[in-house]
């Protein structure tokens, strides 16, 4: 697995997160990272940044990742 491979994984595995907990908030208002870190609030913010940071990433990486906006751009 080369760097690019696992920026990769790390950012989508990190938006995964956030999307499942923002629809366990939204649901059954449970914050799943709060339960968990709600103890170490430095570190809880610290996920919550690399959850959006993630997000951005993958934004402006998506169309160069994806196939099928591959395709719809040619």
């Amino acid at each position: 697995m080369n760097n690019k491979q696992l920026l990769h994984l790390i950012t989508y595995t990190l938006v995964m997160i956030g999307a499942l907990n923002w629809g366990l908030v939204g649901l059954f208002e449970v914050n799943l990272v709060n339960m968990i870190l709600g103890a170490y609030p430095t570190i809880e913010k610290l996920v919550y940044i690399l959850v959006g940071l993630s997000a951005l990433y993958d934004i402006v990486v998506h169309k160069t990742n994806c196939k099928i906006c591959e395709k719809m751009m040619k």
